[in-house]
């Protein structure tokens, strides 16, 4: 019966198929722990984000300019059986042109181990408004000319260095903390206004400069029937959002210039409207610049890390194949602590991220992933030859998936047709096996390419 016992077990330890079985257990086995380090990049990324509002919210927040409006009530009277019945509503009136010329110098803040990107902007604004749609209200809506005012929009009032005046027609004017109209311009500046009486036959001009602190973002929205804007920075990795794209950007190593032109058949509202009846349509108009780092360390580990189940069933099969060829049988263990040491590579990733370039770490983490892996097989293998050849496979399995990760835009094309390589040349070199009579045991040599 021990003689029976025996023979059964190692008819199974030299099994090529049950082996098979067993590193595909492994393999899943061995997605727990890639899974968990998928985790810990997401903790990270999280800790990271928190970390930013932090800051930010002590420096400023995102930083978006909405405005100048000009609003002016408007009293219609009713008259109605119980007589005549007065109500006030107002009537909103967007700049004709509206040129906005501006700087962001970004600054660089640090909290414990990340860093968050901040900036100081100075706007320069001038515009004028053209006041003859007023014309055309009804002959029982009387205009109070002398109670007008302007709200300019911005988004976080603590950023504001300096204190914003208007000129209006040539007149200073000082702008006051608050708006009149929450609903359109939730956060921002206002301006009482002299008596347009006079000013209603021509347009009305305005020039203001805003000097204000910001973090990672600066938006604008197109209220002029011609909205002009130009901004420059030192910042060389912008990112260009919102509703609208800069009709001509210049980026290099020196920082970008960006200017928008907007018409206001760009955009969805009018040049007058009553109330609050556009207050969505200006939000979603909304365009600009983002502040980004160059790579996104913790997105870049996150890609890489969905890679691992592919870099260990790689890994797992070329120890296979070398088991094949050399008859040096390799224990479920090792394959396991082989399989770890490709998760320790994801591990070491993320933490160096947090300190170095993602380049660097990369390199840094493939070198220690495959000195560990290297001379462990060294000692499986007892031969330098495929010790070698090994780890030279390991270090192109990883230089490909490096491209991958550079190459976002093409990364479905580049891994499709490296993975067709790949089992293109594991079919090329195993096409003489035969795998019905190899075994761990077999005495015959594996036929060579």
């Amino acid at each position: 019966m021990k003689n029976q016992l025996e023979g059964i077990s190692n008819s199974i330890a030299n099994s090529i198929t049950i082996k098979l079985m067993v590193i595909l257990a492994l393999i899943l086995v061995l997605m727990i722990p890639s899974f968990m380090v998928q985790d810990l990049i997401s903790e990270r990324e999280q800790q990271s984000s928190a970390t930013i509002d932090e800051v930010s919210s002590k420096w400023a927040n995102r930083q978006e300019i909405r405005g100048p409006v000009l609003s002016i009530p408007v009293e219609k009277s009713t008259t109605t059986k119980d007589g005549i019945q007065l109500s006030t509503r107002l009537i909103h009136i967007l700049p004709e042109q509206l040129k906005i010329n501006g700087t962001v110098d970004p600054e660089k803040l640090h909290r414990g181990i990340y860093q968050v990107t901040v900036y100081q902007t100075k706007l320069d604004l001038e515009g004028n408004f053209d006041l003859s749609a007023l014309s055309a209200l009804d002959e029982n809506e009387k205009p109070k000319l002398d109670r007008a005012f302007l709200s300019i929009g911005v988004s976080d009032l603590k950023g504001i260095k300096d204190e914003i005046k208007i000129n209006w027609n040539g007149q200073s004017l000082m702008a006051t903390s608050g708006t009149n109209v929450p609903q359109l311009i939730a956060s921002g500046v206002s301006v009482s206004l002299p008596d347009l009486q006079e000013k209603l036959s021509e347009r009305s001009t305005f020039k203001l400069h805003i000097n204000a602190l910001g973090s990672e973002s600066l938006h604008f929205v197109p209220v002029g029937k011609l909205t002009e804007v130009a901004l420059n920075s030192s910042w060389n990795h912008p990112s260009f959002g919102g509703n609208v794209l800069p009709e001509n950007r210049d980026v290099s190593e020196a920082g970008f210039t960006a200017d928008w032109k907007i018409l206001e058949l760009n955009r969805n509202y009018p040049q007058v409207f009553w109330e609050n009846q556009f207050s969505e349509n200006l939000t979603q108009s909304a365009f600009g610049v983002e502040l980004k780092s160059s790579i996104d360390n913790y997105q870049q580990s996150m890609r890489s890390a969905k890679y691992a189940a592919l870099i260990i069933s790689l890994t797992f099969l070329i120890f296979f194949l070398v088991e094949i060829m050399t008859k040096h049988k390799i224990h479920p263990f090792q394959y396991i602590l082989v399989g770890l040491a490709v998760c320790m590579f994801y591990v070491l990733l993320i933490s160096i991220t947090e300190h170095l370039s993602f380049d660097l770490a990369y390199l840094i983490s493939v070198c220690v992933t495959l000195s560990i892996i290297g001379f462990y097989s060294l000692a499986i293998f007892s031969a330098r030859k495929y010790s070698l050849i090994l780890t030279l496979v390991m270090a192109g399995l990883y230089g490909f998936l490096y491209i991958v990760l550079q190459a976002s835009d093409y990364a479905l094309l580049i891994g499709s047709l490296g993975l067709t390589v790949i089992l293109a040349l594991t079919m090329y070199f195993t096409r003489k096996v035969n795998w019905y009579a190899i075994s761990f045991d077999s005495k015959e040599p594996v036929p060579s390419t």
